[in-house]
């Protein structure tokens, strides 16, 4: 594949990941779960996520391929465990491009909002079809788009939170409902928070398309992984000032809540559509990533081989297809609540394999302590383990049926 990104293109493609739909639709459920101490979650998760960066960034320069958690795994550990990672990462990541586009048809078509989900998810397939460039470009424009909005939305928490009205009718998600508040709240809701944070895993599957990988790639994730942090931060504080804890816990469109109840409610539109463009810009990355791990594991004998053919625009263009059907499917049997809480039990399931393989890079190839990774992995598994008990059921299932499938019909051709 060609090395044509540079650090800019990929620190907006992993924004493109991370501003997308957790924002939008994680603040409620997070909220009933941490109360009062949500702005300790947001940190949790943000924790979470730079320990993962850490092992990321240095996996990602001694690896600088397609494929991601699937490769550190497969190279660093085991060939099972690289196969636990890349079924993770492609049920998490598929199943975010499900809660996106799931996000997109709630806002974009309320009567209808599964057609237009299904209709999104074909459309931004196409666009992938037509090369990683062009991804990136539209990148630029649907970040922007998406942080202005949240200043908006800032803006209006901080400086215009009035009296409480009534808003108007908005097109709404369900979110997962979180565990019972109390001191494991706190874990709870970080683990949800934590599906906003994730985007960053797209950055470290451009191992093949990023020009200077040793550089690019550590850069690209710091910086990508320090804006997302400050701009929640900054999100958290004015829906917790604008509205008030008990009220954020009930909302299922706080961001828009908050616009609307301030001195211009008007300006509410603003966000309705900066959560489509938001929602389109998350599909629009996550899709990318499927590909390219589906590709990996396709050239290594664990998914069909078909699925490892590059085009000539040089994209993996069967896995691009592959990746839409199944976010397509996903889309139709399960809605934008249960496509969150899978996916985020997913990658955390798939970073708890990264830092694993992290702690077996010798000194020299690391960046970062040692410590980090041990942090990264633990973590993992505890928000993994305490978001509600129903999706960390599904999310096992899910794991452990994709796991044996893909071992029991991978080519046992290439060798490990």
């Amino acid at each position: 594949m060609q090395r044509r990104l540079g650090t800019a293109d990929a620190v907006v493609l992993g924004l493109a990941a991370m501003l997308g739909t957790g924002v939008f639709a994680v603040w409620g459920p997070a909220a009933a779960a941490a109360g009062p101490w949500l702005l300790v979650a947001v940190v949790l998760a943000g924790t979470v996520a730079a320990c993962n960066a850490a092992s990321t960034a240095d996996l990602a320069v001694a690896h600088p391929e397609s494929g991601g958690g699937y490769v550190y795994g497969r190279e660093r550990i085991a060939p099972g465990a690289g196969r636990l990672a890349g079924v993770a990462f492609l049920a998490g990541k598929t199943s975010s491009a499900a809660a996106a586009a799931g996000v997109f048809g709630s806002y974009v078509l309320p009567s209808q909002p599964v057609a237009a989900a299904v209709v999104v998810i074909v459309a931004v397939t196409a666009l992938n079809l037509a090369g990683v460039r062009w991804t990136a470009r539209g990148a630029y424009a649907l970040v922007g788009g998406t942080l202005a909005v949240l200043l908006l939305v800032v803006v209006s928490g901080l400086l215009g939170a009035g009296e409480s009205v009534t808003p108007a009718a908005v097109p709404t998600t369900e979110a997962p409902g979180p565990v019972a508040g109390g001191p494991l709240g706190v874990f709870t809701a970080a683990g949800l928070l934590f599906f906003a944070f994730a985007g960053y895993a797209r950055i470290a599957t451009l191992g093949e398309e990023v020009r200077d990988p040793s550089r690019t790639l550590r850069r690209a994730i710091e910086v990508a992984l320090a804006i997302a942090m400050a701009t929640y931060l900054l999100v958290g504080v004015a829906l917790i000032v604008g509205l008030g804890i008990d009220r954020l816990a009930t909302e299922t469109a706080p961001l828009v809540t908050l616009v609307d109840t301030g001195p211009s409610p008007s300006l509410g539109v603003l966000v309705r559509v900066g959560a489509a463009v938001a929602a389109g810009s998350a599909l629009l990355s996550v899709l990318v990533g499927v590909s390219r791990t589906g590709l990996a594991m396709a050239r290594r004998g664990e998914l069909p081989g078909a699925l490892a053919v590059v085009g000539r625009r040089g994209t993996p263009w069967r896995a691009d297809l592959a990746g839409g059907a199944v976010a397509v499917v996903i889309a139709l049997l399960a809605g934008p609540a249960a496509a969150i809480a899978l996916s985020a039990c997913s990658v955390l399931v798939y970073y708890a394999v990264i830092n694993l393989a992290a702690l077996r890079l010798p000194p020299e190839q690391r960046r970062w302590p040692m410590w980090t990774s041990w942090a990264g992995f633990v973590l993992c598994l505890a928000l993994a383990v305490l978001l509600p008990v129903v999706q960390v059921a599904i999310t096992a299932l899910v794991l452990v049926a994709g796991w044996t499938l893909v071992t029991l019909l991978r080519d046992p051709g290439p060798p490990g």
